[in-house]
């Protein structure tokens, strides 16, 4: 049986509001998700954002599941090296998988089939299995070594999708911006949102 969820990763780049908002969102669709958060990822949230997460899988958890207040079995949040987890195997991985933020780390790690850890690894199942795969990156400028990245796991159908907002849609405050990038992720994995209107609506 296939498995429904969706995998969310948030590593070390910045952007973790776009992380946090995606994950809300797709809460609020109804969607499972398995969330992974990276060692680096930690670092930045505690930089960019208020949240307070704890230092393990299970304090994670409780904190996000009191803020966001899905149904029980609704939010998984692995550790990194929970080789056990079902994201490991090809016999039971997600549907997709979205990584957001991507730094240029993961995405080399990615690009190689580096599976150091469970991030990693949940990444080499969606490709070998032929999922869709979604980065959200975030760096500025970009290598040489950063486009060849891109433009190898964009030939294996990996979809390449920076965090960068438009201004056409007149946005008043950063929300705004944050809500641009995650609708467009949203489109790409078709689930229905009211967070931006389409072109020409």
């Amino acid at each position: 049986m296939k498995n429904d969820t969706i995998t969310l990763a948030m590593t070390g780049a910045s952007g973790a509001p776009y992380g946090f908002r995606l994950l809300q969102c797709l809460l609020e669709a109804g969607q499972n998700v398995h969330l992974l958060i990276s060692s680096a990822a930690q670092v930045v949230i505690n930089t960019e954002t208020d949240h307070q997460l704890g230092g393990n899988p299970n304090e994670i958890s409780r904190y996000l599941h009191d803020l966001y207040q899905p149904n029980p079995s609704q939010l998984t949040v692995f550790g990194k090296s929970q080789w056990m987890a079902p994201i490991a195997s090809g016999s039971n991985a997600s549907k997709a998988m979205v990584v957001c933020p991507c730094s240029s780390a993961t995405l080399s790690s990615i690009a190689r089939g580096s599976s150091t850890d469970l991030i990693e690894r949940a990444a080499d199942v969606i490709l070998k299995e032929q999922r869709k795969l979604i980065l959200v990156t975030r760096e500025m400028p970009l290598s040489v070594i950063h486009l060849e990245n891109m433009l190898s796991l964009a030939k294996l159908g990996v979809a390449i999708l920076p965090a960068s907002p438009g201004f056409y849609h007149k946005p008043e405050k950063i929300e705004d911006l944050v809500d641009f990038v995650v609708a467009r992720i949203l489109d790409h994995l078709t689930i229905e949102h009211n967070l931006t209107p389409p072109w020409g609506a």
